[in-house]
């Protein structure tokens, strides 16, 4: 279940009117437009933003997960 911090914040996304206007923009893209290689790089820009992280190689033990 979603905590009521996380439904608050779901529900202000949706009234979000850029996030809307988005999302309709990405409706109306032709399939044949959305390709893995633009995929790729969007991820790639996307990633320009995040600094360097470690990456861990150990297992991690999880009691709770919600996906």
């Amino acid at each position: 279940m979603l905590s009521r911090e996380e439904k608050r914040e779901m529900l202000e996304d949706g009234r979000n009117k850029r996030r809307g206007k988005d999302l309709e923009a990405a409706k109306n893209i032709k399939q044949s437009a959305r390709s893995f290689d633009i995929y790729m790089s969007f991820l790639g820009s996307v990633q320009k933003i995040f600094s360097p992280f470690k990456v861990s190689r150990s297992h991690s033990i999880t009691k709770f997960n919600k996906l």
